[in-house]
């Protein structure tokens, strides 16, 4: 479905688009809500609770982000995503000059405009989308932290950016928890990620645990696996645990959203667990049940309301 949701997209919209003019301003805010809205997440609960005024530049935001998603991993091959990123590069950077023209950068130019986005935390994740076409495997911890540093973190900041909150200390306390959440992300999809071509789990740590690739490609979840797991999973729980103070340090109007998208990434760790760390039989996910039971954890402790000190 979203393949093909983002082939027809993409024949409109794309650089060979056969969209006869582009969307107004109001008809391109409208396009990137109607895409947050239909594509699947971790943690779509948290959305629920963002300030009205602030939803559509979140929507915005991630239209932006889930385009250069798919322009990376829906294309078909490497060279074809490379094409396709330079192309979203080019659009990227007629919306700084003023010339938007895409849907989703027509609606992006009112967020950079109204809440003076610099544009490296968008350079810096086209240069992970590209990464991934042309690495797929870590050696080291230290190799993935460098991938997450480019891959996620800079959404943590444009959401600071948003917010009206950006600075040196939240913004460590907003990589903290965005790279946690990648971690998560890695550990919750090791087998989507074989699937693709790509191992995020550092070949180093790999051999320690005696599983090599023949294991990933017979998809052992043997002892050794279940172990180097463990280690993924308890290092993406330690980033995530030290980004919480970054609830009572942002506005109180984005203190639950936080504080949902930390205990989300917490909860796919403990699902993880679990499974006794077996995600190559069943990818642990979310269901209804547990994302209303975080609302309601996150209502119960009034969490908007730890956020008194937040400037």
């Amino acid at each position: 479905m979203v393949r093909a949701a983002f082939a027809q997209d993409l024949a409109a919209y794309g650089p060979d688009g056969t969209a006869r003019a582009p969307l107004s301003p109001d008809e391109s805010r409208q396009y990137c809500s109607r895409l947050a809205a239909t594509h699947y997440e971790n943690f779509t609960v948290a959305s629920w609770l963002l300030p009205r005024g602030l939803k559509p530049h979140f929507h915005n935001l991630y239209a932006w982000c889930r385009w250069a998603d798919d322009l990376a991993d829906e294309a078909g091959d490497s060279h074809r995503s490379l094409q396709l990123l330079d192309w979203w590069q080019r659009e990227l950077d007629a919306c700084y000059a003023g010339q938007a023209r895409h849907p989703v950068t027509v609606a992006l130019a009112e967020t950079i405009r109204q809440f003076d986005i610099p544009a490296e935390p968008f350079h810096e994740l086209l240069s992970a989308f590209r990464q991934d076409q042309q690495v797929r495997r870590y050696e080291s911890f230290d190799d993935l932290l460098e991938y997450c540093r480019r891959s996620a973190n800079p959404v943590g900041r444009l959401v600071l950016y948003v917010a009206g909150c950006h600075d040196r200390p939240r913004g460590l306390l907003a990589d903290s928890v965005c790279t946690g959440l990648q971690l998560a992300n890695f550990c919750q999809d090791v087998a989507g990620d074989w699937d693709r071509g790509r191992i995020y789990i550092p070949l180093n740590e790999c051999r320690a645990y005696n599983y090599d690739e023949q294991s990933f490609e017979r998809r052992e979840a043997s002892p050794g696996f279940r172990r180097l797991l463990e280690l993924q999973v308890q290092r993406a729980e330690d980033y995530l645990r030290g980004g919480m103070p970054l609830v009572a340090a942002v506005p109180r109007g984005l203190a639950a959203d936080v504080w949902l998208f930390i205990h989300g990434g917490l909860a796919i760790l403990s699902r993880i667990r679990a499974s006794q760390f077996d995600v190559w039989n069943h990818r642990p996910q979310l269901t209804g049940w547990h994302k209303a039971r975080l609302l309601g954890g996150c209502l119960f402790r009034k969490v908007p309301f730890l956020a008194r000190t937040a400037r």
